[in-house]
């Protein structure tokens, strides 16, 4: 098991440091997209429904409403196309996985806020 763990530290590039988000914060990925040779960069601006695995394997899930239609998307803490990530809202849950926010809509999908400071996020994201 450690010689796994050993081979995907090795192959691991360089990490990026994101700042630290949980279930139901709102976030805003900046994603590189690739058509046909040209790159571009994407926001995706959404809740965060669950973090899941360990190591190079760590992934988080977002959803966001889109025309009325509910879009999720499983982001990689380790991909290369990952630009940025910002926390716009810390959300007030008491699950580590909110799935039950998929069968809810209008008001009742909000998340409570948490009262959240840009400095305060900085300073933790430096220590």
């Amino acid at each position: 098991m450690d010689l796994i763990k050993i081979a995907q530290e090795a192959c691991a590039q360089d990490k990026k440091v994101l700042p630290a988000f949980k279930a139901g914060d709102t976030i805003t990925v900046t994603y590189k997209i690739v058509d046909e040779g040209k790159e571009r960069l994407q926001k995706f601006r959404g809740i965060v429904l669950q973090k899941r695995g360990a190591g190079a394997t760590k992934t988080f899930t977002v959803r966001k409403i889109s025309n009325g239609v509910g879009v999720e998307r499983i982001f990689p803490f380790s991909s290369p196309f990952i630009e940025s990530v910002e926390v716009n809202k810390v959300g007030k849950v008491r699950r580590a996985r909110i799935f039950y926010l998929r069968n809810l809509t209008g008001k009742k999908a909000r998340i409570k806020e948490k009262k959240f400071s840009a400095t305060a996020a900085q300073a933790e994201v430096t220590e």
